[in-house]
């Protein structure tokens, strides 16, 4: 156990924090448990609250530049206020809900390169705020999830990256401010028209939404273009279609849609 000493709110000899996670992995829509281990230091101190956040990075587009934010979409208070005596030891057990449409961070074991996610420990005393603790946070697929990645990969589409994009999908209900592309280079059978394949999941308690986004190569005489398609699955579908003649068939059904291979 790794305490860390909180010097921003409290100054020097002030408590120290450490969040234990009983088990790091999670899906959207479970939790976390765990404990916020606090311990008074050399002078008492009367805390405010204890809460804690869940954290990640989001790609922020602007007319003329792009950049990464730190987001916080999801909180528990875990304490009110308290007074902290010298040397006191605090330990405060937590039960925290994840968001249905919380982003995955890992699938068939590897880590989704570029995702990132923590779960924030924040305490306050006399109106400062100190950011403390930061304890990783994996992320695997709801199984109607994985099923439908494992269908792209069975037709031969390759993994390309992940990205946070703030921002709403049209057409789609979403809570959450900001929204996952899981982008896949072609399967050999599209790559003379499709450059690549955004996949975005918009997960709630029946089932998911899913919006594939395909980037249409450009000809000689035309330029390149975006089209979309939206698409939604019960949590119940997991085990009982075929996913790779699924994602087939929603492939197809937007190349005729969009005119890909006239």
């Amino acid at each position: 156990m790794v305490f860390r000493r909180l010097r921003q709110a409290f100054g020097v000899g002030g408590p120290q924090v450490d969040t234990v996670l009983h088990n790091p992995n999670t899906r959207p829509g479970l939790g976390l448990e765990g404990q916020v281990n606090i311990q008074g230091g050399d002078h008492e101190v009367h805390i405010d609250y204890v809460e804690l956040a869940m954290v990640t990075k989001v790609e922020v587009e602007t007319d003329d530049s792009e950049y990464d934010s730190t987001v916080a979409f999801a909180r528990l208070r875990v304490t009110g206020a308290f007074p902290l005596a010298p040397g006191q030891p605090v330990s405060v057990p937590f039960q925290f809900p994840v968001p249905w449409e919380t982003p995955i961070t890992d699938v068939f074991g590897q880590h989704l390169h570029g995702m990132t996610m923590g779960l924030r420990t924040e305490l306050e005393v006399a109106r400062a705020l100190d950011k403390g603790d930061l304890d990783a946070v994996n992320v695997h697929p709801l199984p109607i999830q994985e099923r439908i990645l494992e269908g792209f990969g069975r037709l031969g589409f390759r993994f390309k990256g992940a990205d946070l994009e703030r921002g709403h999908l049209r057409g789609v209900h979403q809570t959450l401010p900001f929204y996952q592309e899981i982008e896949f280079h072609p399967a050999p059978q599209y790559a003379g028209k499709i450059n690549e394949v955004e996949v975005t999941f918009v997960a709630n308690p029946h089932g998911v939404d899913v919006v594939l986004e395909f980037d249409k190569r450009g000809g000689l005489f035309t330029e390149g273009s975006d089209a979309i398609s939206r698409f939604q699955v019960g949590h119940h579908d997991a085990d009982t279609v075929d996913w790779a003649q699924q994602v087939d068939g929603w492939v197809r059904q937007a190349a005729s849609h969009r005119g890909f291979f006239h």
